[in-house]
């Protein structure tokens, strides 16, 4: 199995929002700088987490994305999930198969139970971290945090 860049950049993108906003509303251009992500792209990642209820957004000068879930309860299968569809290490695995019949061996197949275990394993993992762990992840790695500084204010 390989991940393609949507969930790979929709974790870095979730956890940039987690880690550096909070609570706040992010911008998508701050996003972009800091993750090295093409805006345009990120956009189309967005809509996708906002469909399945991981990211909300408001509009204005003072808006941006911020996650409908507090960190600790959106984890990266949540995101794979949301950005990918099921996490399965080959296709016959699915529950739900494209095509009828795909597989001459279904039923039969005695690799087949291992691919769906994997995947299983898998997902169970990919289930035990969240955002806020990646967040404390991030804290123990040194990476800096940039405070949004359209609300810092001076006097």
């Amino acid at each position: 199995m390989r991940l393609s860049t949507k969930s790979r950049y929709g974790v870095r993108a979730l956890f940039d929002i987690a880690y550096n906003s909070g609570n706040l509303p992010a911008q998508i251009q701050d996003i972009s700088r800091r993750q090295e992500i093409s805006p345009r792209y990120l956009e189309q990642i967005f809509q996708k987490l906002k469909r399945k209820g991981i990211l909300k957004s408001k509009r204005g000068p003072q808006g941006g994305y911020y996650l409908a879930k507090r960190p600790e309860e959106i984890t990266v299968r949540d995101i794979i999930q949301a950005t990918e569809g099921d996490i399965l290490l080959v296709e016959c695995t699915a529950e739900k198969k494209k095509k009828k019949g795909e597989c001459a061996f279904e039923g039969s197949c005695v690799t087949q139970t291992v691919w769906q275990e994997a995947s299983a394993r898998l997902q169970d993992y990919f289930s035990t971290i969240t955002l806020k762990s990646l967040c404390d992840r991030g804290q123990e790695m040194g990476v800096k945090r940039e405070r949004d500084h359209r609300f810092i204010y001076y006097i």
